[in-house]
């Protein structure tokens, strides 16, 4: 039985793969951004909960804290995200998109100890390359689809830096599709069982794709990542970019 962390797993893909893991036998710890979503996962689920808006860098650390202190972890979910819409900048001035869908995964990554595999959502929209001048969107007019697309462009690359500086840890990104989520829509045409199936194998360290590690996976097949995502340079811009925002190291 392994210890699994999944953030983002109130509703949706996240909350999917708590309730596959759960069935399997698995200790989920489950995550929700905030007390009013805390109470209504309580509602329906038994399990440890932690609590942290993942776009805000002290409760990003507070959430590791939180883990930490129900530790061992086995595995991290990393499935938290946001898409779209206007620019919306943190308190700490970084857009939101790059805060919870690089950032949070980087500061988890860097803080939660131990863990042996690492589960890192991207997307099949991650083949936009970024503008590695303005990777925080401080001169170009904003685009919330390419902000998106930039940013699960990083987490590959951070799944596949991951994989290169922890030879011992397993660490994928995983493309779960177009799938039928509030964040994907109720029009959205993928399957959602299909989309929750590669994470969770992963996770769970149980079939042959959990032998991997520094790959993108889509439908539990390995798939052609965007070309700079394999880049060392480009892995280390990116480090360094987010210790330069967070302070930390990992």
């Amino acid at each position: 039985m392994a210890t699994i962390f999944i953030t983002g797993s109130t509703t949706g893909l996240g909350a999917m793969a708590g309730k596959k893991l759960g069935l399997a036998g698995h200790l989920v710890i489950f995550h929700a951004r905030n007390e009013e979503r805390a109470a209504v996962l309580r509602q329906t689920r038994s399990n440890a909960i932690v609590v942290g808006d993942l776009s805000s860098l002290d409760q990003a650390f507070d959430v590791a804290t939180q883990v930490n202190e129900l530790g061992p972890i086995d595995a991290v979910i990393h499935n938290a995200g946001t898409y779209g819409g206007p620019i919306n900048l943190t308190t700490e001035g970084i857009p939101a998109t790059f805060a919870v869908n690089v950032l949070a995964p980087y500061v988890l990554t860097a803080k939660i100890e131990n863990v042996g595999r690492l589960v890192y959502l991207s997307s099949g929209m991650h083949q936009a390359r970024p503008v590695a001048a303005d990777p925080l969107w401080r001169s170009r007019a904003w685009s919330g689809t390419q902000a998106y697309s930039e940013s699960k462009f990083y987490v590959t690359a951070l799944a596949k830096a991951v994989a290169r500086l922890r030879p011992d840890t397993f660490a994928n990104a995983v493309d779960p599709g177009w799938v039928p989520t509030r964040m994907g829509g109720s029009s959205a045409p993928d399957d959602l069982d299909a989309g929750v199936a590669t994470q969770v194998a992963l996770a769970a360290g149980a079939s042959e794709v959990a032998a991997l590690s520094g790959e993108y996976l889509h439908h539990m097949a390995v798939r052609d990542a965007a070309t700079g995502t394999s880049n060392p340079e480009v892995q280390e811009r990116l480090l360094g970019l987010c210790f330069e925002l967070s302070g930390a190291a990992m």
